[in-house]
């Protein structure tokens, strides 16, 4: 028979199948309604957020937390749809900016309708009336550290 699990380690497990089930519902209603996924969300937010709406590649991947080969190919096919387009930096050929199109800042402003309309949906009910959303968020933030406590407030 296999050992109980701590707590730390179901609440863990519980919290990746959690983020899995919201990446899923998240995924469903912005493929439908704009071909793109959570994760295309994610770069265009941070993009949207981002002085002049670029950033470099490399800051882009660390706000993000992935790798910088990552967020390239992430971005091809934001690039192709024409919400993202690529700028170099013209005095350092090796540094490449990632750039909101004017396209991609009318198409983000309908993204996060979408996404907001699939958020309330998630944490409608009596559980999350009495505060409980508010507790989540600062135990997400404190999870995840200071540093990224505040990134998604606009």
């Amino acid at each position: 028979m296999a050992e109980p699990m701590s707590r730390a380690l179901e609440a863990s497990l519980r919290l990746v199948r959690a983020q899995a089930a919201l990446v899923k519902r998240f995924d469903s209603r912005l493929s439908g309604l704009h071909g793109v996924s959570f994760a295309d969300l994610m770069v265009l937010i941070q993009l949207g957020r981002a002085p002049g709406g670029r950033m470099r590649r490399v800051d882009l991947a660390a706000a993000l937390g992935l790798s910088a080969s990552g967020v390239t190919r992430g971005l091809i096919p934001l690039e192709r749809i024409g919400l993202v387009v690529r700028e170099p930096d013209p005095r350092d050929a090796r540094v490449a900016y990632a750039a909101l199109t004017a396209t991609g800042r009318e198409r983000l402003a309908e993204m996060l309708t979408a996404a907001e309309e699939c958020a309330a949906e998630v944490f409608a009910g009596q559980l999350w009336d009495g505060g409980g959303l508010g507790q989540l968020s600062e135990l997400l933030a404190a999870l995840s550290g200071k540093e990224s406590a505040g990134l998604w407030r606009g």
